[in-house]
């Protein structure tokens, strides 16, 4: 393909339960979106996934068996 081909998707990232509670990281300023695992010892957030579209949430989600609405905001 040419320099202009056509954008990979992003990889679907597999969440590991032990590793803590996935947690949506929110910019109050720019409504920037960013799913991220919250550990549960230290309460620590380590990034996962840039969050672009609704659409992008629910497929992450749908592939890892967690409810779009069960996870938490954070400011």
């Amino acid at each position: 393909m040419g320099i202009f081909g056509r954008k990979k998707s992003p990889d679907i990232p597999v969440l590991k339960p032990e590793a803590g509670e996935p947690v949506l990281r929110c910019s109050i300023c720019t409504g920037e979106q960013t799913l991220c695992i919250r550990e549960s010892g230290t309460g620590r957030l380590k990034e996962i996934m840039l969050i672009r579209s609704p659409g992008e949430l629910e497929e992450v989600c749908r592939a890892n068996g967690i409810d779009p609405d069960q996870v938490p905001k954070v400011y």
